[in-house]
């Protein structure tokens, strides 16, 4: 296993549990707490028309673009570093990511706006958390820009251009990744009356604990030596 090993894995899971929560949030609420691009075009349509229904559903899309900005500024400020480096807190990150969709969880029935505030705030953190994979940044909160170099990749190489497989097969696994996601979570939530959104909280706050002892115990020294624990987890 190689340190860009675990960062692909990761990224994987990463975007798999941001669709997972995603699922939940927009079963429940109607609103997406991962991308906002669809959500903010169909309000542009519908505020033509407005009514009260509309302007609701404005408040909820605007509860959860404010807040997953606020989310990737705070990791910007306290987190986020241009290169990837292990002795930052990601496990602690992770954690209280999944702390965020459990408490999203719990006040969603009560309180849906405040819902949508706690998750999307924990998504917006987990997008800021994205690093480089052999040059391709890794975002894992929505597919977008994935399946856009996705696409290129894949068209390039049809067209008889030297694209390393690896650049293709990387956001492909992201893309999958994210899918699977989303449809075991409407598979639980309809088929076994689950909801994903506690389901993704408890998952969370578990692979960020795992990370860190995984970190401490085993990784730090066989793969990230100098990362130290100054840094936390």
């Amino acid at each position: 296993m190689r340190v860009q090993q675990v960062i692909l894995a990761g990224g994987c899971c990463l975007a798999f549990g941001a669709a997972f929560a995603n699922i939940g949030l927009l079963l429940r609420t109607g609103t997406s707490v991962s991308h906002l691009t669809g959500d903010i075009s169909k309000l542009s349509i519908d505020l033509v028309r407005s009514s009260p229904e509309v302007m609701a559903e404005l408040g909820r899309v605007s509860v959860a673009a404010i807040a997953f900005f606020s989310g990737a500024f705070i990791a910007g400020l306290l987190i986020h570093h241009p290169t990837l480096d292990f002795a930052r807190p990601y496990g602690r990150t992770v954690t209280g990511i999944g702390l965020l969709f459990v408490l999203s969880w719990y006040v969603v029935a009560s309180s849906p706006g405040l819902a949508i505030g706690l998750a999307a705030f924990g998504c917006g953190i987990q997008n800021s958390l994205a690093s480089r994979y052999r040059g391709i940044i890794l975002r894992t909160t929505h597919l977008t820009g994935m399946i856009t170099d996705f696409g290129i990749t894949l068209g390039m190489r049809v067209r008889g251009f030297d694209i390393p497989r690896w650049k293709i097969a990387v956001p492909g696994l992201l893309t999958a990744s994210f899918v699977a996601g989303g449809i075991l979570a409407a598979a639980l939530h309809f088929l076994a009356g689950r909801d994903p959104i506690l389901i993704a909280g408890m998952a969370y706050i578990s692979a960020g604990l795992i990370w860190t002892v995984v970190k401490h115990v085993w990784l730090r020294d066989r793969f990230f030596p100098g990362s130290g624990d100054e840094g936390g987890d």
